[in-house]
Protein backbone atom coordinates (compact mmCIF):
# COMPACT_ATOMS: atom_id res chain seq x y z
CA UNK A 1 0.00 0.00 0.00
CA UNK A 2 1.57 3.12 -0.89
CA UNK A 3 3.00 5.90 1.63
CA UNK A 4 2.56 9.35 2.17
CA UNK A 5 4.91 11.99 0.22
CA UNK A 6 7.41 14.22 2.16
CA UNK A 7 5.60 17.42 3.08
CA UNK A 8 7.12 19.21 -0.28
CA UNK A 9 5.89 16.59 -2.26
CA UNK A 10 3.01 15.56 -3.96
CA UNK A 11 1.60 11.45 -3.72
CA UNK A 12 0.36 10.79 -7.21
CA UNK A 13 -3.23 11.15 -7.34
CA UNK A 14 -5.97 7.62 -8.93
CA UNK A 15 -8.68 9.33 -10.87
CA UNK A 16 -12.09 7.91 -10.06
CA UNK A 17 -14.93 8.70 -12.06
CA UNK A 18 -18.46 10.11 -11.29
CA UNK A 19 -21.75 9.28 -12.10
CA UNK A 20 -21.93 12.16 -14.47
CA UNK A 21 -18.68 11.58 -16.16
CA UNK A 22 -16.32 13.98 -14.34
CA UNK A 23 -13.12 12.68 -13.23
CA UNK A 24 -11.73 12.81 -9.40
CA UNK A 25 -8.70 13.01 -8.27
CA UNK A 26 -7.83 10.48 -5.27
CA UNK A 27 -5.13 9.75 -2.87
CA UNK A 28 -4.25 6.58 -0.80
CA UNK A 29 -2.44 6.96 1.79
CA UNK A 30 -1.77 3.88 4.04
CA UNK A 31 -0.62 3.46 7.71
CA UNK A 32 3.01 3.80 8.73
CA UNK A 33 3.46 0.13 9.04
CA UNK A 34 -0.01 -0.28 9.48
CA UNK A 35 -2.35 -3.81 8.84
CA UNK A 36 -4.61 -4.02 5.59
CA UNK A 37 -7.44 -3.51 7.92
CA UNK A 38 -6.23 -0.19 9.25
CA UNK A 39 -9.14 2.47 10.09
CA UNK A 40 -9.60 4.94 7.39
CA UNK A 41 -10.05 8.53 7.47
CA UNK A 42 -11.64 9.93 4.35
CA UNK A 43 -10.11 13.70 4.31
CA UNK A 44 -12.06 16.55 2.28
CA UNK A 45 -10.28 19.65 2.10
CA UNK A 46 -11.97 23.49 1.40
CA UNK A 47 -12.92 25.89 -1.29
CA UNK A 48 -10.13 27.13 -3.12
CA UNK A 49 -7.91 24.27 -1.71
CA UNK A 50 -6.98 20.72 -2.30
CA UNK A 51 -6.46 17.56 -0.90
CA UNK A 52 -2.49 18.14 -0.60
CA UNK A 53 -2.53 21.79 0.74
CA UNK A 54 -5.12 21.28 3.02
CA UNK A 55 -3.85 17.76 4.46
CA UNK A 56 -0.13 16.77 2.97
CA UNK A 57 1.38 20.08 3.32
CA UNK A 58 0.28 21.15 6.98
CA UNK A 59 1.12 17.44 8.21
CA UNK A 60 -2.34 15.87 8.45
CA UNK A 61 -1.66 12.72 6.33
CA UNK A 62 1.71 12.14 7.59
CA UNK A 63 0.53 12.16 11.33
CA UNK A 64 -2.75 10.36 10.72
CA UNK A 65 -0.46 7.69 9.10
CA UNK A 66 2.14 7.69 12.25
CA UNK A 67 -1.35 7.11 14.18
CA UNK A 68 -1.99 3.72 12.43
CA UNK A 69 -4.33 5.34 9.89
CA UNK A 70 -5.20 4.95 6.23
CA UNK A 71 -5.54 8.54 4.62
CA UNK A 72 -8.30 8.37 1.58
CA UNK A 73 -7.96 12.18 0.17
CA UNK A 74 -9.63 13.61 -2.37
CA UNK A 75 -10.00 16.64 -4.37
CA UNK A 76 -13.25 17.94 -5.19
CA UNK A 77 -15.11 18.87 -8.41
CA UNK A 78 -13.30 22.19 -9.27
CA UNK A 79 -10.00 21.65 -7.26
CA UNK A 80 -6.74 20.23 -7.13
CA UNK A 81 -5.92 17.67 -9.53
CA UNK A 82 -9.78 16.49 -10.21
CA UNK A 83 -11.98 18.01 -13.27
CA UNK A 84 -12.56 21.65 -13.18
CA UNK A 85 -15.75 21.92 -15.11
CA UNK A 86 -16.70 25.75 -15.85
CA UNK A 87 -20.62 24.96 -16.04
CA UNK A 88 -23.00 26.11 -13.10
CA UNK A 89 -24.63 22.87 -13.22
CA UNK A 90 -21.53 20.59 -12.60
CA UNK A 91 -22.05 21.99 -8.88
CA UNK A 92 -24.30 21.22 -6.44
CA UNK A 93 -24.04 19.95 -2.80
CA UNK A 94 -25.81 16.59 -3.72
CA UNK A 95 -23.27 16.44 -6.74
CA UNK A 96 -19.98 17.03 -3.91
CA UNK A 97 -22.07 14.31 -1.64
CA UNK A 98 -22.50 11.94 -4.09
CA UNK A 99 -19.24 11.90 -5.48
CA UNK A 100 -18.04 10.97 -2.31
CA UNK A 101 -20.04 7.56 -2.56
CA UNK A 102 -18.33 6.91 -5.66
CA UNK A 103 -15.03 7.18 -4.31
CA UNK A 104 -15.53 4.84 -1.47
CA UNK A 105 -17.35 2.91 -3.87
CA UNK A 106 -14.53 2.14 -5.94
CA UNK A 107 -12.27 1.62 -3.34
CA UNK A 108 -14.63 -0.76 -1.17
CA UNK A 109 -14.19 1.27 1.89
CA UNK A 110 -17.29 0.62 4.12
CA UNK A 111 -16.47 2.50 7.07
CA UNK A 112 -14.63 5.85 7.47
CA UNK A 113 -13.94 8.71 9.99
CA UNK A 114 -14.68 11.96 8.17
CA UNK A 115 -12.17 14.86 8.37
CA UNK A 116 -13.57 18.29 6.65
CA UNK A 117 -12.93 21.85 6.63
CA UNK A 118 -14.90 24.74 5.64
CA UNK A 119 -16.42 23.78 2.62
CA UNK A 120 -14.95 20.02 2.76
CA UNK A 121 -16.94 19.95 6.35
CA UNK A 122 -20.09 21.95 4.66
CA UNK A 123 -20.15 18.57 2.56
CA UNK A 124 -19.69 16.48 5.24
CA UNK A 125 -22.42 17.27 7.09
CA UNK A 126 -24.80 16.85 4.33
CA UNK A 127 -22.74 13.02 3.81
CA UNK A 128 -22.93 12.38 7.57
CA UNK A 129 -27.21 12.52 7.15
CA UNK A 130 -26.80 10.52 3.54
CA UNK A 131 -24.31 8.19 4.70
CA UNK A 132 -24.80 7.46 8.70
CA UNK A 133 -23.60 3.68 8.11
CA UNK A 134 -20.49 4.49 6.54
CA UNK A 135 -19.33 7.46 8.42
CA UNK A 136 -18.66 6.60 11.69
CA UNK A 137 -17.27 9.95 13.64
CA UNK A 138 -16.88 12.91 11.60
CA UNK A 139 -14.66 16.31 12.08
CA UNK A 140 -16.21 19.41 10.97
CA UNK A 141 -13.68 22.19 10.81
CA UNK A 142 -14.74 26.09 10.69
CA UNK A 143 -18.60 24.87 8.94
CA UNK A 144 -21.10 27.49 8.92
CA UNK A 145 -24.59 27.73 9.79
CA UNK A 146 -25.81 29.27 6.42
CA UNK A 147 -24.84 28.77 3.11
CA UNK A 148 -21.26 28.50 2.17
CA UNK A 149 -19.77 31.64 0.53
CA UNK A 150 -22.99 33.60 1.04
CA UNK A 151 -20.83 37.13 0.80
CA UNK A 152 -19.14 36.18 -2.71
CA UNK A 153 -20.58 38.42 -5.40
CA UNK A 154 -20.77 36.05 -8.23
CA UNK A 155 -21.08 38.88 -11.05
CA UNK A 156 -18.76 40.52 -9.85
CA UNK A 157 -16.05 37.93 -9.76
CA UNK A 158 -17.18 36.87 -13.31
CA UNK A 159 -16.68 40.96 -14.33
CA UNK A 160 -13.59 40.98 -12.78
CA UNK A 161 -12.43 37.57 -15.14
CA UNK A 162 -13.47 39.05 -17.82
CA UNK A 163 -11.95 42.69 -17.62
CA UNK A 164 -9.07 42.34 -14.79
CA UNK A 165 -10.63 44.78 -12.47
CA UNK A 166 -10.56 44.29 -9.29
CA UNK A 167 -14.16 43.82 -7.83
CA UNK A 168 -15.50 46.64 -5.23
CA UNK A 169 -16.55 44.15 -3.33
CA UNK A 170 -13.90 43.15 -0.40
CA UNK A 171 -14.58 39.76 0.31
CA UNK A 172 -15.14 38.85 -3.24
CA UNK A 173 -11.93 40.44 -4.36
CA UNK A 174 -10.14 38.37 -1.21
CA UNK A 175 -11.55 35.09 -2.19
CA UNK A 176 -9.96 35.62 -5.86
CA UNK A 177 -6.70 36.58 -4.68
CA UNK A 178 -6.37 33.97 -2.44
CA UNK A 179 -8.09 31.13 -5.38
CA UNK A 180 -5.65 32.96 -8.15
CA UNK A 181 -2.43 32.79 -5.84
CA UNK A 182 -2.61 28.75 -5.58
CA UNK A 183 -0.93 27.17 -8.82
CA UNK A 184 -3.11 25.14 -10.82
CA UNK A 185 -6.38 26.71 -9.48
CA UNK A 186 -8.80 27.15 -12.45
CA UNK A 187 -10.88 30.89 -11.03
CA UNK A 188 -13.94 30.21 -13.59
CA UNK A 189 -14.54 26.73 -12.42
CA UNK A 190 -14.14 28.11 -8.59
CA UNK A 191 -17.03 30.63 -9.08
CA UNK A 192 -19.04 28.54 -11.45
CA UNK A 193 -18.96 26.00 -8.47
CA UNK A 194 -19.92 29.13 -6.11
CA UNK A 195 -22.91 30.14 -8.51
CA UNK A 196 -24.11 25.92 -8.86
CA UNK A 197 -24.40 25.97 -4.68
CA UNK A 198 -25.95 29.00 -4.29
CA UNK A 199 -28.69 27.27 -6.69
CA UNK A 200 -29.37 24.83 -3.88
CA UNK A 201 -31.12 27.46 -1.69
CA UNK A 202 -31.33 27.18 1.97
CA UNK A 203 -32.26 23.44 2.23
CA UNK A 204 -28.73 22.72 1.56
CA UNK A 205 -27.57 24.62 4.87
CA UNK A 206 -26.75 22.70 7.85
CA UNK A 207 -30.26 22.36 9.96
CA UNK A 208 -29.76 22.22 13.69
CA UNK A 209 -33.47 20.43 14.17
CA UNK A 210 -31.91 17.07 12.06
CA UNK A 211 -28.36 16.82 12.71
CA UNK A 212 -25.76 14.08 12.36
CA UNK A 213 -25.93 11.37 15.35
CA UNK A 214 -22.32 9.94 15.14
CA UNK A 215 -20.00 11.55 17.23
CA UNK A 216 -19.03 14.85 15.49
CA UNK A 217 -16.23 17.11 16.46
CA UNK A 218 -16.87 20.70 15.74
CA UNK A 219 -13.51 22.98 15.39
CA UNK A 220 -13.49 26.88 14.81
CA UNK A 221 -11.03 29.01 15.03
CA UNK A 222 -11.21 31.82 18.06
CA UNK A 223 -10.74 34.77 15.39
CA UNK A 224 -13.34 33.35 12.56
CA UNK A 225 -16.44 34.90 12.41
CA UNK A 226 -18.17 32.19 11.91
CA UNK A 227 -17.63 30.73 15.30
CA UNK A 228 -20.96 31.34 16.98
CA UNK A 229 -22.63 29.53 13.99
CA UNK A 230 -20.18 26.72 14.25
CA UNK A 231 -21.13 26.41 18.57
CA UNK A 232 -24.61 26.16 17.85
CA UNK A 233 -24.32 23.72 15.35
CA UNK A 234 -22.37 21.66 18.12
CA UNK A 235 -24.71 21.93 21.07
CA UNK A 236 -27.87 21.23 18.39
CA UNK A 237 -25.78 17.58 17.39
CA UNK A 238 -26.38 14.68 20.28
CA UNK A 239 -23.01 13.49 19.88
CA UNK A 240 -21.47 17.35 19.25
CA UNK A 241 -18.25 18.32 20.85
CA UNK A 242 -16.65 22.23 20.05
CA UNK A 243 -13.04 22.80 19.56
CA UNK A 244 -11.97 26.69 19.84
CA UNK A 245 -9.04 26.25 17.98
CA UNK A 246 -6.92 28.95 19.98
CA UNK A 247 -5.26 32.32 17.90
CA UNK A 248 -6.79 31.11 14.32
CA UNK A 249 -9.24 32.80 12.05
CA UNK A 250 -10.54 30.76 8.96
CA UNK A 251 -8.17 30.45 6.46
CA UNK A 252 -5.06 29.58 8.42
CA UNK A 253 -6.94 26.84 11.30
CA UNK A 254 -6.03 23.63 9.27
CA UNK A 255 -2.12 24.52 9.94
CA UNK A 256 -2.76 24.51 13.36
CA UNK A 257 -0.88 22.01 15.28
CA UNK A 258 -3.50 22.08 18.52
CA UNK A 259 -6.60 21.08 16.46
CA UNK A 260 -4.58 18.54 14.36
CA UNK A 261 -3.86 16.41 17.88
CA UNK A 262 -7.39 17.57 19.08
CA UNK A 263 -8.95 16.15 15.75
CA UNK A 264 -6.18 13.00 15.64
CA UNK A 265 -7.15 11.78 19.00
CA UNK A 266 -11.27 12.31 18.28
CA UNK A 267 -11.02 10.35 15.38
CA UNK A 268 -9.37 7.44 16.90
CA UNK A 269 -11.30 7.58 19.62
CA UNK A 270 -9.07 8.96 22.45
Amino acid sequence: MPTASPLDQQPTPLMVMTEDRRRIATYDLGASDGPPDAPVVLAVHGFASSFVANYVRTGWARDLQRAGVRVLGVDQRGHGASEKPHTRDAYSLDHLVEDLRVVLDTYGVTEVAYVGYSLGARVGWRAALDMPERITRAVLGGIPDGAPLTRFRVEEARHALATGETPSDRVTAGYLTMASAVPGNDVNALVALVEGLRRGGPDDDPDPHDPPHMPVLFATGSEDGIIEGSKRLAEATPGGRFYEIPGRHHFNAPTSRQFRETAIDFVLGR
